[in-house]
């Protein structure tokens, strides 16, 4: 699990990465985004992921790397937004903003853990098209909890599921750059 844990950094680096990037560019600007306005931003990014599975190809310049990645960023954002709320015009400072999402990464990084503990890392004998499937899956559960207005029965609710696409999309990139290497 050590080489877990390490291929797990790297990307999620590679990812927070893109996130000051970006928080540079354009502030916390997604701050304005109501978790639904997320989910459905996750929901397109899968969408693409999936298509460029299918089909083989895609015309625009990114391919699937950079969409797991904004899986990553866009879950670890809607979990700040449910833990902070939205906001129409606050702005916070970059270092009030990468702490929450650096909280937020530590607690997808424990569940990881916690989870290839219990399932033996299950997910390396997995297909990346399967986790596209799964994330997908998450995300439709999560709209349902949604139009259910977060009332559930048995559900784990919203936050386990943005945090398991966190995991299965760093799971996707890890297995990304393996392919790279070969």
């Amino acid at each position: 699990m050590d080489k877990t844990n390490l291929e797990f950094d790297a990307v999620t680096e590679y990812c927070r990465a893109i996130f000051c990037q970006k928080l540079k560019d354009y502030g916390a600007s997604w701050r304005v985004l109501r978790p639904s306005s997320l989910t459905d931003q996750l929901y397109i990014k899968v969408q693409r992921i999936r298509g460029i599975l299918d089909k083989g190809v895609h015309r625009i310049a990114e391919g699937i790397k950079p969409e797991f990645a904004g899986l990553v960023n866009y879950s670890l954002i809607a979990l700040i937004q449910i833990e902070q709320g939205w906001e129409d015009h606050l702005s916070p400072p970059d270092e009030t903003v990468t702490a929450w999402y650096d909280a937020q990464l530590a607690a997808a990084r424990e569940l990881m853990q916690n989870k290839n503990h219990d399932y033996g890392e299950a997910w390396r004998d997995m297909r990346i098209s399967s986790l596209a499937d799964i994330i997908l899956m998450k995300l439709m559960r999560i709209k349902q909890i949604e139009d259910n207005r977060g009332r559930t029965f048995v559900s784990e609710g919203v936050e386990a599921n943005y945090l398991d696409i966190v995991n299965y999309a760093a799971f996707a990139l890890i297995m990304i750059l393996d392919e790279e290497k070969a």
